[in-house]
């Protein structure tokens, strides 16, 4: 089977996409033939991601939203469908994190940000693409959460608390649209070498950097291409049997 002919042909919606894994993605699906939708709140990251894509032959389109803002998100969505009337895939992956502190040193405000994008974020644009994948027989939403969704993350209890929400939308999802045709699953890296990731490194000191790098067995960060090639294995129906799973990137590191 050609593997760079897996996506081909299908339209992907990319939030947060201007950056990190979702840069790293949608430059891997476009190189294999998929229409790529790159949505940010970062508009120039945003343009210039597409222009690259369409100079190395692709097909891309941004456009501008905050997920945390319904009416901007149901604007992406119209967005979408001027470029391509079907959408297979959207890729939920714009999110936030917050300093590691004890939970009691952690603002509210931020805490309520990070339920705000990471959480509510993904119900707003759940809502919108399955209302559009039960119209048009199906399609494919993939939640980007993470390890600390799925065990104890001391010091960041706000992000791993709005994680562990989207694993739960993403198994309640999958289990209501089965019938349906839609699939949503969702992935879990670890520590992935991206500009989120960085920043926080940027505020430690050289133990605790150290500590984070070599969280997991293999003592590195993730590269965002490495889980980008994993999303574009979901992205193709080379995945159509599996709904509702947490597909785990973490070099070990829950093993």
């Amino acid at each position: 089977m050609n593997v760079a002919a897996n996506v081909k042909g299908k339209h992907i919606l990319i939030t947060g996409g201007g950056s990190g894994i979702g840069a790293a993605s949608a430059h891997v699906l476009a190189s294999r033939g998929a229409l790529v939708g790159v949505a940010d709140l970062n508009t120039d990251n945003a343009n210039a991601l597409v222009d690259k894509i369409i100079a190395e032959g692709g097909k891309a389109y941004a456009v501008s939203v905050d997920v945390t803002e319904p009416e901007q998100v149901k604007s992406m969505f119209s967005c979408a469908f001027s470029q391509n009337e079907k959408l297979d895939v959207i890729i939920n992956n714009a999110g936030i994190d917050h300093f590691p502190a004890p939970l009691t040193e952690v603002d509210d405000a931020m805490f309520m940000k990070n339920m705000q994008v990471n959480l509510a974020g993904v119900w707003y644009c759940m809502k919108n693409a399955l209302k559009h994948m039960t119209a048009t027989g199906g399609g494919h939403i993939i939640n980007i959460a993470s390890v600390a969704g799925l065990r104890s993350a001391p010091m960041i209890s706000a992000y791993s608390a709005s994680k562990h929400g989207v694993i739960g939308l993403t198994k309640s999802a999958a289990v209501e649209y089965a019938r349906a045709n839609i699939r949503v699953n969702a992935v879990c890296p670890s520590f992935v070498d991206t500009p989120m990731v960085q920043g926080v490194l940027s505020k430690l000191d050289e133990r605790g950097q150290k500590g984070l790098i070599g969280a997991n067995p293999m003592k590195r960060l993730g590269k965002p291409e490495e889980i980008a090639n994993a999303i574009a294995w979901l992205c193709s129906d080379e995945s159509s049997f599996m709904t509702g799973q947490s597909v785990v990137l973490d070099g070990g590191m829950l093993a």
